[in-house]
């Protein structure tokens, strides 16, 4: 991401839309999704992240990442 910006495109990352991203990530304790966000000068933002129990994205998780960007934006 350093290298090439925030949205490095499927599989790996999806926009979400109003700035607000999608990392895709595989691992031993199974599918995680990170959501993030970026600022001027090129920062990138975690917002938040979770292990994926379903194959859809619980809306719940996806909210909570909206208010954190919220936030986030709102303080810069």
């Amino acid at each position: 991401m350093m290298q090439y910006g925030a949205n490095l495109g499927e599989p790996h990352t999806k926009a979400l839309g109003d700035g607000l991203f999608e990392l895709r990530l595989k691992g031993s304790e199974g599918i995680a999704r990170i959501f993030y966000c970026t600022l001027v000068g090129r920062r990138i933002v975690m917002l938040h992240s979770f292990v994926k129990k379903t194959q859809k994205t619980p809306a719940h998780e996806l909210k909570i990442a909206q208010n954190r960007m919220n936030e986030v934006k709102h303080e810069h």
